[in-house]
């Protein structure tokens, strides 16, 4: 056994414990309390799991719930951007950057580039592993806040237009999946709870 490599990589799973103090804008299904990036990152994995045959084209099934369970890892010092927070989301990309170099690289190098690179092609969104958990990734938040009867969105007055910008590519990983929650938004403008036509 190599105990280095070993201490390695427990060092990196006892920092990805830290996920699990980041909390998110999200609210859970029920409204009781705000989700944290572990807690996010399990469902988009169970997801990845259940939903992946309505990926647009064919995907690696393990390697796409690999890059959603570490998608968010960064934001262990990089912290949570709430989607609609222009400011905060004009320094995210560096906060992130150099949060991958530091959390990354706490693991063996072989490990540390494997990862860096699921993490890399998820911000790129260029492989159909990319589109798809990007697409897991924009929808959960929708199903849980239409779940709690649009808390969140009603708490950042968040409008229609706001939703369907950040939402522009979610159809590329799954045209199907972006149609039902597509439904979802329709019912929550019209219930009020997102501001219609902004």
């Amino acid at each position: 056994m190599d105990i280095e490599r070993l201490k390695q990589q427990m060092d990196f799973i006892l920092e990805a414990d830290k996920s699990k103090k980041v909390i998110r804008q999200t609210y859970l299904a029920d409204g009781s309390r705000k989700e944290d990036d572990a807690e996010h990152s399990w469902h988009l994995a169970l997801m990845c799991i259940l939903l992946s045959e309505y990926a647009n084209e064919k995907i690696d099934v393990l390697k796409t719930t690999a890059m959603v369970l570490i998608h968010d890892i960064v934001e262990i010092d990089a912290g949570d951007t709430y989607a609609y927070d222009t400011a905060g989301n004009s320094t995210k990309r560096e906060r992130e950057l150099a949060a991958a170099e530091r959390i990354f690289s706490l693991l063996p190098s072989d490990q540390a580039a494997k990862m860096r690179g699921l993490w890399d092609e998820f911000e790129e969104g260029e492989t159909a592993e990319a589109r798809f958990a990007n697409t897991l990734d924009k929808i959960q938040p929708v199903f849980l806040t239409n779940a709690n009867h649009g808390k969140s969105w009603k708490e950042h007055e968040v409008k229609e237009s706001q939703i369907m910008s950040r939402n522009s590519h979610t159809g590329d990983g799954s045209e199907e999946l972006w149609a039902y929650c597509r439904e979802l938004i329709e019912k929550n403008i019209a219930d009020g709870n997102i501001k219609a036509g902004e």
